[in-house]
């Protein structure tokens, strides 16, 4: 039987549409993906991310763990801030991708869902002495506020003014009567918060940002919308666009590697590829026609496979379809391509990434 969030009964009660993914009832959608997602584009969404991991490393020693788990710097972050890494294997393949945040004496590391029980795994066999794990997963819910309207929305539930807040950063508030660890990130390409609370109190606060968002007709959004909103803004999914057999820099994270910053785990492999030219390239691609591109269909130029689809979606936003794939890195810049879907060639063009960047302002 799956696991329910501490929202479920809110999501029956919505008429929500459930699917069982990583382990959990989680919602698909409400209404409709393509509504849900121009909510978060024009106005505010609200996600129940409580299926997510969490877990703490606290001690003498956390700082030095958390170092040696991941391969960006967290030396680099204060207390109250929050960096997006992944945590790599020895050969250089990535366990998960994660947000790491720096509290005052200690760290909580968020990890994949679907990850979880391999993340907790990893981090305890391969933390310092002195470090101590624990996962907060189950007494911890985790709410998203998205949108254009997004902060203005939490700030007049809170006792802080959320938009003073920089964007990975967070800090502790009461919002709506409870405890909050407010954080300035999200996985949508907009603006908008993280809600951390206690899960006994997660209705109440997903009733009172209900209540106070129907003034600027707030959507609760599922799976779906979030699927396509991220992908949209060109972020990585772990399953698809990234996992063991995917090194940083062949799926476009190589921003994420601080090789500079001493060993940590996956080093030395990683020192091994050249970052300009790595074993596969990850790119954009801007399809045509209204078909969609799906994870693990082949991309071809001319005769050749030269690589496969890593996510794809019809975007709302841009009203066409675009995909993400790992291409041979020999696959010259826009050499014409096209993608396998169901037995017909769509003609496919090379894009950066993002797809969608939010206007400037917003």
């Amino acid at each position: 039987m799956a696991a329910r969030t501490p929202l479920y009964g809110r999501h029956i009660a919505a008429g929500a549409r459930m699917v069982e993914f990583a382990g959990f009832d989680m919602p698909l959608q409400y209404s409709t993906i393509r509504d849900e997602h121009l909510a978060v584009r024009n106005r505010v969404g609200l996600f129940d991310l409580s299926h997510m991991g969490e877990v703490r490393l606290a001690g003498p020693t956390a700082e030095a763990s958390v170092q040696r788990l991941i391969a960006n710097d967290i030396a680099r972050v204060g207390a109250g801030g929050a960096q997006y890494a992944v945590m790599c294997d020895d050969a250089g393949g990535i366990v998960d991708d994660v947000v790491v945040y720096r509290d005052e004496d200690s760290f909580m590391v968020v990890v994949n869902a679907a990850c979880r029980d391999k993340d907790l795994a990893w981090m305890r066999s391969h933390v310092a002495t002195g470090t101590d794990v624990e996962d907060v997963s189950d007494s911890t819910a985790l709410l998203a506020v998205q949108g254009p309207d997004a902060i203005a929305l939490v700030e007049r539930l809170s006792t802080v003014q959320a938009s003073t807040i920089p964007s990975f950063h967070c800090l502790f508030a009461d919002v709506a009567g409870m405890t909050a660890r407010v954080s300035r990130t999200g996985y949508t390409g907009e603006d908008g918060l993280e809600l951390y609370v206690r899960d006994d109190v997660a209705p109440a606060l997903w009733d009172a940002l209900v209540a106070a968002g129907s003034a600027v007709q707030l959507r609760p959004c599922g799976l779906g919308a979030r699927d396509t909103l991220r992908l949209e803004a060109g972020l990585r999914l772990y399953g698809q666009d990234m996992d063991e057999g995917v090194d940083p820099f062949s799926c476009g994270l190589g921003w994420t590697v601080k090789l500079q910053k001493g060993d940590f785990i996956g080093a030395g492999a990683l020192r091994r590829i050249d970052p300009t030219h790595p074993p596969h390239r990850f790119t954009g691609l801007r399809v045509a026609g209204r078909a969609i591109a799906r994870h693990g269909h082949s991309v071809r130029s001319g005769d050749t496979v030269v690589g496969a689809v890593t996510s794809g979606t019809y975007s709302f936003t841009l009203d066409r379809s675009i995909a993400t794939a790992s291409l041979s890195p020999d696959v010259a810049a826009g050499a014409p391509l096209s993608i396998d879907i169901r037995g017909t060639a769509a003609e496919a063009e090379m894009v950066s990434l993002p797809f969608y960047r939010r206007p400037k302002g917003a």
